[in-house]
């Protein structure tokens, strides 16, 4: 799948988006900020979110979050707190991007947000909550871009929906994140080995994850996610986690960022190749450390083998015990003595 600069398969390094989301709080310096900061930690993408409150949610719409954390009760009213952005807004933050690095992708929530940023952006990425917008992943799918597409709280059926309405439309290339829906998840709720399930249902897929757990040092949840399958890596991204507001108190920070680079190169080396053969460093071991089939006692030659006669030894450089069996009832065609490691020229058929 090509994101961007960078293409990701099944065992790449970890694609890292920094979810800026509206933690800039309509600030336009302090969005360039935070794209900065996520480059400097080492993200790979810097993700906004585009909407208008008023197409967004009716004015009747509950909360969802974790309101002892943000005490705001109406949908409505939380997400006009942060909409204020426009084109020029987003256009501004890509040039910004571009110049600094990092690749800018931004999450639409209404057509027309998805006709502004389809210029700006080389893919899309589609929130947990539309998963069941028919229109909305149409409009997506029509721009060709590849779909990054996050599946929180959502049934086998409804990825399947989700999947064929995409492809429907003209989507090829297409990504799942495995994603738990509250804000913030709790450690026990993360369930990352569903993205087992994913990888066996959705092998045409890149796989990745969503993550909303508070962080923690080195960033477990998503090293973890990425050992489990998980290549394309999504979380909030704030410089202050102490600020009141949704997304600031579950986010990462630049030093989070650094951390989980760190724990990354730390890891992978260790992980190295999918099929399972010897490695050029275990040939010594191969020689040395596997037994031969070994004399038990000095023997004349012309000696009809018996169990009794061998036993197995190493080094490996004989014989192998694979051929035990072979071995028994053979001749010795010279004399042999206790120790020796037995050659297939040493013997003969009776």
């Amino acid at each position: 799948m090509q994101l961007g600069r960078v293409t990701v398969s099944a065992g790449s390094e970890p694609y890292l988006i920094a979810e800026i989301g509206v933690n800039h709080e309509g600030s336009l310096d302090l969005a360039k900020q935070l794209i900065d900061f996520a480059k400097q930690g080492g993200a790979d993408a810097a993700k906004f979110q585009t909407y208008k409150a008023e197409t967004l949610a009716s004015k009747h719409s509950p909360a969802y979050w974790d309101t002892t954390k943000e005490a705001t009760l109406s949908q409505y009213e939380l997400f006009k707190k942060y909409d204020a952005f426009g084109p020029a807004e987003y256009k501004q933050l890509a040039e910004h991007c571009a110049r600094v690095g990092i690749e800018f992708i931004s999450t639409p929530f209404d057509d027309e947000a998805v006709d502004m940023l389809a210029p700006l952006v080389a893919f899309f990425k589609i929130a947990s909550a539309d998963i069941t917008n028919t229109p909305l992943l149409r409009r997506v799918a029509r721009t060709k871009k590849p779909v990054i597409l996050s599946v929180g709280a959502s049934t086998i059926d409804e990825i399947d929906g989700a999947l064929a309405t995409l492809r429907a439309a003209g989507a090829t290339q297409i990504a799942l994140l495995h994603c738990i829906l509250n804000y913030p998840t709790a450690d026990e709720n993360a369930n990352l080995r569903m993205l087992g399930d994913l990888a066996v249902r959705y092998p045409e897929c890149v796989l990745g994850y969503s993550d909303h757990t508070t962080p923690k040092p080195g960033l477990p949840s998503l090293v973890a996610a990425w050992l489990l399958g998980a290549v394309i890596l999504e979380k909030h991204f704030t410089h202050d986690t102490a600020l009141p507001g949704n997304d600031h108190y579950h986010a990462m920070t630049i030093d989070d960022v650094r951390s989980f680079r760190l724990e990354i190169a730390r890891i992978s080396p260790l992980l190295g190749e999918r099929a399972k053969q010897p490695i050029p460093s275990e040939e010594i071991a191969r020689h040395n450390a596997r037994r031969s089939i070994v004399v038990a006692r000095d023997l004349p030659a012309g000696h009809q083998l018996s169990e009794s006669d061998i036993t197995y030894k190493r080094p490996g450089t004989g014989i192998s015990p694979l051929s035990w069996d072979d071995v028994i009832g053979m001749v010795t065609n010279r004399a042999l003595a206790a120790d020796d490691v037995l050659q297939w020229a040493d013997l003969t058929n009776a």
